[in-house]
């Protein structure tokens, strides 16, 4: 593995590990809570973020352009099953993301992104180093999201829980 790989994926554990502070002691009943004019919610958004990593490391795999099954099922963002579960869920995706990625000999080899409803008409291809960043910049994004829910939930604060 390359100091790029150790950078990209050290990136990456970092905004995981801050995405999950807000989930800290919550209750399956406040993880699946909507508590903004959002439908987001702490639960729905480690759905989203355990599925994107699945989804994401598919399309890393396959490289051919195939649309993983689920991708673009909207159900994605809303919390079914228990929190535990999509915490549990989100571990074994970012597992999986983290051994395949190590492996790779190069972050320059060349994916094939699936077309969805906004693609471009023409083939796009991505790196495998620009899907992990993008992987970096959607969990970070998702993080900021859940303070918030969860700072309106109860008022906690994450940042004063980095540890």
């Amino acid at each position: 593995m390359t100091r790029e790989h150790e950078d990209l994926l050290g990136t990456l554990a970092e905004v995981r590990k801050r995405l999950l502070i807000p989930a800290r002691e919550v209750s399956d009943a406040d993880a699946a809570r909507r508590t903004t004019v959002s439908d987001l919610t702490l639960g729905g958004l480690i759905r989203h973020l355990a599925t994107g990593e699945r989804l994401w490391l598919q399309i890393l795999r396959t490289a051919d352009g195939s649309l993983p099954e689920g991708m673009l099922d909207t159900d994605q963002y809303t919390m079914s099953e228990t929190l535990p579960h999509w915490l549990s869920a989100y571990e074994e995706a970012a597992a999986s993301t983290d051994e395949y990625v190590a492996a790779l000999p190069s972050l320059d080899v060349e994916v094939q992104l699936p077309t969805t409803p906004w693609s471009p008409p023409e083939p796009q291809f991505w790196s495998a180093r620009r899907i992990v960043l993008h992987l970096i910049h959607e969990t970070a994004q998702h993080a900021g999201h859940a303070d918030i829910i969860r700072e309106s939930l109860d008022g906690a604060n994450s940042t004063a829980q980095l540890a």
